[in-house]
């Protein structure tokens, strides 16, 4: 494995099948570029005459669209940016705090990481879409799953306040799991 000499950023994506790593190497003098998403490589430009530009490709189960824009700052300095779903890093990251709920909890030993995605209820698991049952209760909804044998449930209820809205909590082995802040 060639040593990655160029390697001029490292951004850490959490997105509802996991957390990737994007590496990006940018050879200023060879006009090498190369794309690593979780250590693999996804694109690999060598002699590139146009040292800024975009490169554009997926990450995850998801198939989530991304692209590195490179971009000429002064001379020979270049700025890289990352952009999920067409936002800005940070901006994609502060909708997705109001669009999902994560919790990271430990069963028999090994470490689980459980994301509801609110606007379409589907609940993901270590990378893995669940399979899950919603049921109406009394005071809001139930969405159940199992997890290395262990029934959880995700309610939701009203938090009687406008701007708050909907409350989301994970219950395992009757249970309640703090959310995870990523």
């Amino acid at each position: 494995l060639e040593k990655m000499t160029d390697l001029v950023a490292v951004w850490e994506v959490a997105l509802s099948d996991g957390v990737h790593k994007i590496e990006f190497e940018h050879g200023t003098t060879s006009g090498k570029r190369v794309v690593y998403v979780d250590g693999k490589e996804e694109i690999r430009r060598e002699w590139m005459f146009k040292l800024v530009g975009k490169e554009t490709f997926t990450v995850g189960a998801t198939k989530t669209k991304a692209a590195i824009n490179i971009d000429a700052v002064s001379g020979f300095a270049y700025e890289y940016t990352l952009e999920i779903n067409g936002k800005s890093l940070k901006k994609y990251l502060e909708n997705r705090l109001k669009t999902t709920n994560t919790w990271i909890l430990n069963l028999g030993g090994t470490d689980y990481r459980v994301v509801l995605e609110k606007d379409t209820m589907d609940v993901w698991c270590n990378g893995q879409k669940m399979e899950t049952a919603g049921e109406f209760v009394d005071d809001g909804t139930e969405t159940h799953f199992t997890v290395a044998d262990h029934s959880c449930c995700i309610k939701a209820v009203s938090s009687g306040k406008r701007k708050e809205g909907i409350i989301h909590t994970l219950i395992v082995d009757n249970r309640e799991i703090p959310e995870a802040v990523e």
